[in-house]
């Protein structure tokens, strides 16, 4: 049976296991294809997102399997993504947003609406006025941030990936992803 679960701070321990598990088989397609150096990374840093202020997470479970998810946190106000090739406009910069960090879905359960109902779920209810996020550009998510109201405002390299689009969106979410 699907359930969603929407969890803060501590209570998201019981997910971080699942949750690596879950990355390295998103994040193993293309065009991500990553492999057990990223997986590792992106386990040692879920302690700290998940305690930093303003952490959201909403995870949908079947049967107790962990089969989607999204999270974020707050980016307080006058802050923005690091390397940045841009700063954003000042309505943005100025105040604060939610920084959404993931959102997965295991590829067997896509094109069901679990996607969907994790982000509305996630945005909803914050208090932030903007929502900001960084898509790979040649992913299926990018096409489908345009596609419901997300904007790039800039761009972002890491120096472990793709230069990023940094996207944002008016809160509260209403419609759609």
């Amino acid at each position: 049976m699907l359930a969603y679960t929407a969890t803060t701070d501590s209570s998201a321990d019981r997910f971080l296991s699942p949750l690596v598990d879950l990355y390295a088989i998103v994040y193993a397609e293309p065009p991500y294809q990553e492999g057990p150096q990223e997986v590792a990374r992106f386990r040692e840093s879920l302690p700290g997102e998940a305690a930093r202020p303003g952490f959201s997470m909403i995870a949908a479970e079947d049967d107790g399997l962990l089969i989607g998810a999204a999270y974020g946190w707050t980016m307080p106000a006058g802050t923005w993504w690091s390397r940045s090739d841009q700063d954003p406009p000042s309505e943005i910069r100025d105040v604060d947003k939610f920084a959404v960090l993931e959102w997965m879905v295991h590829p067997g359960r896509r094109e069901s609406g679990i996607g969907t109902e994790l982000m509305h779920r996630l945005l909803s209810q914050r208090t932030e006025r903007y929502a900001t996020l960084a898509a790979n550009p040649t992913s299926n998510a990018r096409r489908i941030y345009q596609r419901t109201g997300w904007r790039q405002v800039a761009t972002s390299t890491l120096p472990w990936g793709p230069p990023m689009d940094l996207l944002i969106r008016p809160l509260p979410m209403t419609d759609g992803v």
